[in-house]
Parts: C-alpha cells; structure tokens; sequence
C-alpha cells in the first residue's frame, strides 16, 4: 500500500470548509481565491484516492469517506496543536484552542461568566464553545472537554467532578408582595407555579427529609406557564411571574442581590447533582485543559468570584 503525503495544513483547511460549509467562506476567512481552496481540496482527494466532499449548488456535504478522513484529520490536527501548544506553554503558559461541550444552560450560567477572568488569567487561551443539550462524540468533533451533570459514562473518558448544583424553589419580591409566600404544600395550587414543558423530571419536586412530609416522596407540579427554557424560567420567576423551581448555579447572583427569594426550604430537597468535567484520556494532562479545569472549578465554588460557596 503506498505511503500517504498528507499535508496538515491541507487537513487543516480540509476541516474548516467542512464546519463553513462552503468554499467561499472559508476563502473569505482565509483571504485567498475560491480557485485556491478548491485546488487544495482536489489535492487531498488525489492523496486519498476518493471523493471526500459532494459539491452542490446549496453547499458542501462529506462524502463516507471524507467523514472518515474528517475523523482522522482531526486527531491529527489537534496533535499538531498540542504539540505547538506544550513548547509554547514552557514560555508562556497554557495556550491554544480548548474546544468544550456543554448544555445551554451550564453555557450561560458557568460558561459565559466565567470566560473573562479566565482570558485574564491565561490570555493565550481561546475556548470554542459547543452548547447543545445533546451527548457529543468528544473523538470524532475534537471535543477536549466536556460539562456534564449527573453520572458520567466513563466508557474510555477520564472524568473530574468541579462542583454540584440543586434546585429550590424560588420567587420575586413583587410577586411575594401580590401572593403572599407558601407556608405549606397544601397552599401550593392557589399559587402560580412555573414548570418545564420539555423535562417532565423537574415538575417532580421531591419533599425534603422530614417527618410530617406528605405520602408520595414527591410534589407534582402544576404549570400556571409552562416553557422548554430554563433561562426563560428564570426571567419569567423574576418578572413576578410565579414560583419556579431553578437552578441554583442559575440563580446565585440573583439570589445574592435579593431579585429572587427562596421559598419553601425546609420543605423541598435541594437535590445536589454533581457537575463532571470529562475528557478523552489522552488530552486530560494538557496544560490547557487543566487550566480551564482548574478555573472552572474556582467558579462553581464561588472562589473565582470572590462569592460564598453554594450552601450545601
């Protein structure tokens, strides 16, 4: 079998128009003719001896084959960088692209906030962010770290708990002041109560361990508003809306400013859910992995933000 010249450079670009979906952005990106990309292009394909990409008039898409050839080229890619990346660190510290998936919720509420003391801190870093609620594949989409609550499938992962998270019940000031505050589950259906239409899992709102909780473990609730956002939850309990049961990583600046009130503590488990960040066995030691680790885990506790840890 003849030996494969391949060029990462080539790979690199290879990737690139793949995630673009076009030869014309990643043309513009690069600030080169159309003509150039596509000879780039044609060059792998004669290296491989196959077709890797179909060319339409609506786009691009990856042959079997290319998907195969994305699969490696991305191994490839990244250990080109890692590489780059351990001698740059003896200089300058972590560095390099860190590409990270994580749901839409951890996104906005650990993610986003904490991404500028971590540029502060490490100022080579740069963080690619996959914020979707689905499992990704970290080997075939160059996942180095992902956000994950809950028990990890550590099936070839390496995994690192950075924190937990629970849920209470919360509410505005305002809508306190118009309804008063729940003493007791029996006072719960005169409430207006915000729940999940897409996680039927959070409307079972378990009772905390006491002696005179009602049969069942559980409190089902009853949506006065229903939505499939827990962002949107959170603004609809701050709008005065009603009383949501939230995210406490979500809600712990507007809790600490008094925007929202807990309520009902002592009867509802805060229910603590550990908070893994997982990663492929051989990226766990990267510097740049460990950086992010490290801070992310600053930021859950509260460390990073000069914050009370969460109470427990």
């Amino acid at each position: 079998m003849r030996t494969m010249k391949l060029d990462l450079d080539d790979a690199a670009l290879f990737l690139r128009v793949a995630e673009l979906g076009t030869l014309s952005a990643a043309a513009r990106e690069r600030n080169q003719p159309v003509s150039q990309i596509s000879r780039t292009l044609a060059r792998l394909e004669a290296r491989c001896g196959a077709r890797l990409m179909h060319r339409t008039t609506h786009g691009l898409s990856l042959t079997d084959e290319g998907d195969t050839f994305a699969e490696y080229a991305r191994r490839l890619v990244d250990t080109r960088d890692e590489l780059a990346a351990a001698f740059r660190h003896k200089q300058n510290g972590p560095s390099g692209w860190v590409r990270l998936s994580v749901s839409s919720v951890l996104a906005e509420t650990l993610i986003a906030p904490s991404l500028p003391s971590l540029y502060e801190a490490y100022p080579q870093l740069q963080v690619d962010i996959l914020a979707d609620d689905r499992m990704s594949d970290m080997a075939r989409e160059g996942v180095d770290i992902a956000i994950r609550t809950g028990a990890p499938n550590l099936d070839n992962l390496v995994a690192r708990q950075i924190g937990d998270h629970g849920r209470r019940l919360c509410a505005s000031p305002a809508y306190l002041s118009r309804f008063g505050a729940p003493r007791h589950p029996d006072d719960l259906p005169a409430h207006r109560l915000i729940t999940s239409s897409a996680s039927p899992s959070v409307n079972r709102w378990p009772w905390a361990p006491r002696r005179d909780a009602p049969a069942g473990g559980v409190y089902f609730a009853q949506g006065h508003t229903r939505t499939d956002n827990s962002a949107l939850m959170m603004t609809l309990a701050l709008r005065g809306v009603g009383i949501a049961r939230l995210n406490d990583l979500l809600t712990r600046d507007q809790m600490a400013r008094g925007d929202l009130v807990s309520v009902m503590d002592d009867w509802f488990d805060r229910g603590r859910v550990p908070i893994y960040a997982v990663m492929l066995p051989e990226r766990h030691r990267l510097p740049k992995v460990r950086a992010c680790i490290d801070h992310w885990a600053r930021w859950v506790s509260g460390e990073a933000q000069g914050l009370e840890p969460s109470a427990p």
